[in-house]
């Protein structure tokens, strides 16, 4: 299983970003996916997931700015980032779940993306 990261990058304040994970070597549609976030000196941050049929979770502080999305076709999960705020600065992650459900847990994804940053500047 890999998952590949692109997106991120430096955006002031109240801008948007996307972020985009391509996922290759798995069944797409049998594994739930999700996005978290870490800073220095952190544990890694539940951000938002999705399941195989599109049921999301998210995570208070994103909830109403972030929109998680996937294409079951093209292996894709989208993570939209709206009305960014500099705490919204961190590495973020991409992660894939063998399970048809969602979880906020890092420990129940057993594949990760490498990071991507985003830096959101006041």
């Amino acid at each position: 299983v890999q998952l590949q990261a692109s997106g991120g990058g430096l955006v002031q304040a109240g801008g948007s970003l996307r972020l985009s994970c391509a996922a290759s070597g798995l069944t797409f549609s049998n594994y739930g996916m999700a996005r978290f976030r870490q800073t220095p000196g952190k544990e890694r941050e539940f951000v938002a997931a999705i399941t195989w049929t599109g049921i999301t979770l998210y995570a208070d502080s994103v909830k109403g700015r972030f929109t998680i999305s996937r294409d079951n076709v093209k292996k894709m999960v989208y993570l939209r980032m709206n009305s960014l705020k500099p705490e919204d600065t961190a590495v973020y992650f991409c992660a894939a779940r063998s399970d048809y459900t969602s979880s906020a847990y890092a420990h129940d994804y057993g594949y990760w993306g490498q990071g991507t940053q985003v830096t959101v500047s006041s």
